[in-house]
């Protein structure tokens, strides 16, 4: 049998857990270029076959997932950053503002270095507060002087990580709450980044706030996810290939924009 930490006669001196779905909705710019996206995209992977066509696919679903987080991390135009063009990020600093006023530390999981740099920028904006940010272009030097911030400093209340560069490896148990601004369609990956936090030496519970955009593809795969058991069991290594693989007719009804 599997030991998993939250069984308490393994270690009984961790908190507990608590998973939350945040779902909020596209706002209508998002929508938009949602719908024409996959219209475009799925003319392309209709007409392709092997390698080419899991290519596009990867295309396709990398696209969608950016315009879910901001429409301004696939356009890339220079406009000014606009919360409100983003159903998440709107709610992102609601869920922020709770956190904190009540005096506790977060950490921000995203795949994206670019999305993590819009989220700095946004929080500096609205709240005046500089976070940490932790991506693979960072020296080891580096990194372990912000672990050192977040761990030690009060004024150090905000960790935006990406999952390749934080996923693994870190203490961070200063924070408890932990957003996945975009998930990771692998809950091992999305596991070992929340245990950043769930790990020996967390004096909290750990608020885990996963953020899905309502009728697109990030809650239909999460949807599979929890219902097909044999995907939740996905190794880390697997990342996200299964979903390359799947037909054009259940891809379109992945992709879709629903209600």
């Amino acid at each position: 049998m599997r030991r998993v930490k939250t069984d308490k006669s393994i270690i009984s001196d961790l908190p507990d857990k608590i998973e939350n779905n945040q779902i909020c909705n596209l706002s209508k710019e998002q929508a938009a270029l949602y719908k024409s996206i996959t219209y475009d995209l799925m003319q392309e992977v209709e007409n392709a076959e092997g390698i080419s066509r899991r290519g596009i696919i990867l295309k396709l679903l990398t696209i969608l997932k950016q315009v879910c987080n901001h429409p301004l991390q696939y356009l890339k135009n220079g406009d000014a950053l606009k919360p409100e063009q983003s159903g998440k990020m709107m709610l992102l600093l609601q869920l922020l503002e709770t956190i904190y006023e009540n005096g506790e530390k977060v950490m921000i999981f995203s795949q994206y270095k670019e999305m993590g740099s819009l989220l700095r920028t946004v929080i500096h904006e609205h709240f005046g507060k500089k976070a940490l940010q932790l991506h693979g272009g960072n020296t080891r030097k580096e990194r372990d002087e912000m672990v050192r911030s977040f761990q030690n400093n009060p004024v150090s209340d905000t960790f935006i990580l990406s999952l390749k560069a934080g996923g693994t490896g870190l203490n961070l148990t200063a924070g408890n709450h932990v957003i996945h601004y975009d998930l990771w369609w692998n809950p091992a990956v999305e596991a070992q980044a929340t245990d950043r936090a769930f790990r020996i030496g967390q004096q909290k519970n750990v608020m885990v706030h996963r953020m899905i955009t309502k009728g697109t593809l990030e809650e239909k795969i999460d949807d599979m996810l929890r219902s097909k058991k044999q995907l939740a069991n996905l190794t880390v290594t697997n990342g996200e290939k299964w979903i390359g693989e799947l037909s054009d007719r259940d891809l379109k009804q992945l992709v879709t924009l629903g209600d």
